[in-house]
């Protein structure tokens, strides 16, 4: 059960994630420093000033694993809400083509993973409810309360076309 008013809940901070597919393949990122530094996910940062979801979106992958995403669709919204008081809203992508050469940064060492393979003990805890509707490409919105790497409550629904 969730303790967070989620009618009242505003973000400190928004960012996005970038999930590229390729065939059965995904794209995905051991992270090397910041929030879920050593956890698997997609390319991803924060939104920055003035800069729009999408924009972000293909900035984060460009500077995180040097490519730049083609045919990006937004497919969710999630809402993370930790006990430490940090907040966060995440628009997710899913992009089904992409442009140059695939390189580790600073950031994030990249990875393929088969879709049906998805290494989730080592993704947040959360990602397991939420990735398999991105996986159907399907939309949904997740809401979760963290207490550090640890989930607390989670609800996701598929409400359709946003």
């Amino acid at each position: 059960m969730s303790s967070t008013d989620w009618s009242i809940w505003k973000p400190k901070e928004r960012a996005t994630l970038c999930f590229i597919e390729q065939g059965d393949q995904l794209l995905l990122i051991e992270k090397k420093r910041g929030l879920g530094a050593g956890k698997v996910n997609a390319p991803g940062g924060r939104i920055e000033k003035d800069e729009t979801a999408w924009q972000a979106a293909i900035r984060e992958t460009e500077e995180e694993v040097g490519v730049t995403p083609l045919e990006i669709r937004q497919l969710g919204r999630l809402y993370f809400d930790f006990r430490d008081g940090y907040s966060l809203h995440c628009t997710v992508f899913l992009a089904t083509g992409f442009q140059g050469d695939v390189i580790e940064t600073d950031e994030a060492r990249p990875f393929w993973s088969h879709r049906n393979e998805l290494p989730y003990q080592r993704m947040w805890q959360d990602d397991i409810h939420w990735l398999p509707h991105l996986l159907r490409e399907e939309t949904f919105e997740g809401w979760f309360e963290f207490d550090g790497d640890t989930m607390l409550s989670h609800r996701v629904v598929s409400p359709g076309d946003f």
